[in-house]
């Protein structure tokens, strides 16, 4: 029985009870009392065995809920951890790769010069070649005109 209806009922049998004259105090009927009073004995402890249950099993979810938390604030770390680690790997893949830019640039840049180098070298000795090939051509007709001064054929306008 819950103990609120039994408080209730002793309230109730107050309240029924003869007033003396004169006097702030009732007649109470004793059985009627006395049956209250052992139905709140009984009912009592088990209201509190309730409570304490209750009580428990607040505890228990608090305690799992925390630990839940717990876990989760714990795998959020992890991840963080890791995005942070990955965050850093990836910056230093991102200045790697611009130091093996750069050095490549510079390299291009050097292969570039060092190739315009060999072809003018190579291009001038091919014009000095070619302007001594000429002198040599030019000789042999100057050769051959004087050679042969009155061949229309050999003049130098042809």
């Amino acid at each position: 029985m819950d103990i609120l209806h039994l408080i209730d009922q002793l309230e109730q049998l107050v309240l029924r009870s003869r007033p003396l004259p004169f006097l702030r105090w009732v007649v109470i009927e004793e059985r009627r009392l006395l049956d209250l009073i052992d139905q709140m004995r009984v009912a009592i402890p088990q209201e509190i065995k309730q409570a304490r249950r209750i009580a428990q099993e607040r505890e228990r979810i608090i305690a799992q809920a925390k630990e839940e938390a717990e876990r989760i604030v714990g795998l959020a770390q992890e991840q963080a951890s890791e995005l942070i680690a990955q965050h850093q790997v990836v910056q230093a893949a991102e200045q790697r790769a611009a130091v093996i830019i750069e050095r490549a640039q510079r390299e291009a840049e050097r292969l570039k010069a060092d190739a315009d180098d060999y072809a003018l070298t190579r291009l001038l000795e091919l014009e000095e070649t070619l302007s001594q090939l000429l002198q040599i051509v030019r000789n042999g007709i100057e050769k051959l005109q004087n050679e042969h001064p009155d061949d229309p054929s050999q003049s130098p306008e042809s």
